[in-house]
């Protein structure tokens, strides 16, 4: 399985975060949690998000989509606020034709909260990082955390 580098908000060092584990992903250096972030496939899939132990946020995008370009960096910015509280998963459909039919993704982006491997929460098109935020923490019952 791969691993992405993450770097630490809290002290800068940069980690190796597995694209599967259990928990919580930590900086080596100063413990604090970390954004989980990966990229998954027709053939990983299974394994990176449905096996998670976190809610998952499934990000179903194309290359060509404008708009899945545009809330890319608006997902990455929510995981980096929950970080240890979700993990997001990008999917390009283009490339994992199976996950797409399976998940019916008609239109992308595509976004999905899954709970150990069930969609609990669905949505369609971009939105800005505060209303994706508030989505998240609604769809899976987190509390919301201090926003910064």
């Amino acid at each position: 399985m791969d691993s992405t580098l993450i770097r630490c908000v809290n002290c800068r060092r940069t980690n190796r975060v597995p694209a599967v584990g259990d928990g919580v992903p930590k900086c080596g250096n100063c413990k604090a949690a970390l954004p989980w972030i990966v990229d998954a496939g027709d053939g990983d899939f299974a394994d990176i998000a449905e096996k998670a132990s976190l809610p998952v946020l499934v990000d179903l995008w194309a290359v060509w989509c404008g708009p899945c370009r545009m809330v890319s960096p608006a997902l990455e910015q929510v995981a980096q606020e929950l970080a240890g509280r979700i993990k997001l998963v990008k999917v390009d459909i283009d490339k994992n034709p199976q996950i797409a039919a399976r998940f019916h993704a008609q239109a992308v982006p595509t976004l999905l909260i899954l709970d150990k491997g069930e969609v609990i929460a669905r949505r369609t098109g971009a939105a800005p990082a505060p209303v994706l935020r508030d989505w998240v923490e609604q769809s899976t019952g987190l509390t919301p955390a201090t926003k910064e």
